[in-house]
């Protein structure tokens, strides 16, 4: 018993998990700097509803990150490379970026020059996504084996304190000391993730990066599609999440127009309670995966990510009560973050090192193309058989990819064995 303890003790408490949460940080810093921060100053200002609209369109590199990936597993930075090693060389030439783009959009005003602020927009959403990269990349090489479901467990709290930083208390700040004024303080907690990349220990193993490009971008693939079941792994990779994504479209529109709560009942306990729970979620998957192993622990919380599904089902049926409410969105949210925990885990344990940039990204990727085709279809279910029917079809969704989890087991479990 003693020296379970001293495991988790130790695993919580080594220098690795400490840089986890500061490079979470770091990469959610950015994404509502260009998406809901930046809404909301330009609302403020009396920029055009259509403008807005477009400004949307700045998301983009975070969906095509992969194009480039290739080029940051290739080359090191120059000076700084023979420095900090391959990936936190990259890290630190993106935050370094990122502080100065945060630094002009703080000098101009949406409304005064909406060109320049789009192109400025872009350029940080480009650079944030070229973090998210290499980020990833290193979390990958860095982590052994068994810190792998709680290193993301880590890693997803800090994003998610990351993103609290520049979309909740950044509109606060915005509303009382102005929004220049705000993009300069978010630009100096971007500082944050400089100490976390000097700080941070280079992965024990280092292998060589790919000799020309032809092979960065080739290499990836060949690696990948060399293994066995190799295929029905992306498969897997599309629906392990997607009874889970696809409810999550429409959780907000069910319990304010579906039950009829305010939406400052949604935002207090959806977000508020919600986002708690998350990180829990989360932090529990991870610590449980160091005893499960990566397959149980796939199985198990995917289980409980449909289950969780159900709830909304029950609280359809009985209308509008607030411990159901909360009940729902608790459970839904802990079985998430705990999904998540060890759905990142096993992207991780699929990705060599050599190539970690480019493979995590394209199967991040290629874990969103489920949501991209099928939860544009979810407003049209719900009118066609209503609330309870619609959660029962998401929760339908999830099984597919569990029963394909369970015919992958040997597969899977050889991988863990590999990378031990």
């Amino acid at each position: 018993m003693k020296a379970k303890a001293a495991t988790y003790i130790g695993l919580f408490t080594n220098r690795r998990m400490a840089v986890m949460v500061l490079l979470g940080i770091s990469s959610g810093l950015p994404l509502s700097l260009t998406g809901t921060t930046l809404q909301a100053w330009m609302t403020v200002t009396g920029v055009n509803l259509r403008t807005i609209g477009i400004f949307s369109l700045v998301g983009l590199p975070y969906t095509l990150k992969f194009l480039w990936s290739p080029f940051m597993d290739r080359f090191l930075p120059p000076v700084l490379g023979r420095r900090f090693g391959r990936r936190r060389s990259w890290i630190l030439v993106t935050q370094v970026l990122l502080f100065a783009c945060t630094c002009m959009i703080a000098q101009i005003s949406p409304k005064e020059t909406p060109l320049l602020m789009a192109a400025l927009a872009l350029s940080l959403a480009f650079f944030s996504a070229s973090q998210d990269i290499v980020i990833d990349a290193y979390r990958t090489d860095v982590l052994h084996e068994k810190e792998r479901g709680l290193g993301s467990a880590i890693f997803v709290t800090g994003y998610r304190i990351g993103m609290l930083f520049s979309g909740a208390l950044a509109m606060i700040m915005g509303d009382h000391i102005g929004w220049p004024a705000t993009y300069r303080v978010m630009a100096g907690l971007l500082f944050i993730g400089v100490g976390a990349a000097l700080a941070s220990p280079e992965p024990e193993t280092a292998p060589r990066p790919p000799k020309d490009m032809e092979e960065a971008v080739f290499g990836p693939l060949k690696d990948y599609f060399s293994r066995e079941s190799a295929v029905p792994i992306l498969l897997l990779i599309i629906l392990y999440k997607l009874g889970d994504a696809y409810a999550g479209t429409m959780t907000t529109a069910f319990l304010i127009r579906g039950i009829g709560f305010t939406p400052t009942d949604v935002g207090t306990v959806n977000k508020g309670l919600g986002l708690i729970s998350l990180i829990v979620g989360a932090t529990l998957g991870g610590t449980l995966m160091v005893r499960l192993g990566l397959f149980r622990s796939l199985l198990i919380f995917g289980i409980l990510q449909a289950v969780s599904i159900l709830s909304f089902v029950f609280l359809a049926w009985m209308g509008k009560s607030y411990p159901v409410m909360i009940g729902a969105v608790a459970f839904e949210n802990l079985t998430g973050g705990m999904g998540t925990a060890a759905f990142l885990a096993m992207l991780m344990t699929l990705c060599n090192q050599r190539y970690s940039a480019t493979q995590f990204a394209l199967l991040s990727s290629l874990a969103a193309l489920g949501r991209v085709f099928i939860t544009p279809t979810s407003g049209y279910v719900v009118e066609a058989i209503g609330w309870p029917w619609f959660f029962l079809v998401a929760t339908a969704t999830a099984l597919p990819g569990l029963l394909l989890l369970t015919s992958l087991r040997r597969t899977i479990e050889g991988l863990q064995q590999s990378c031990s």
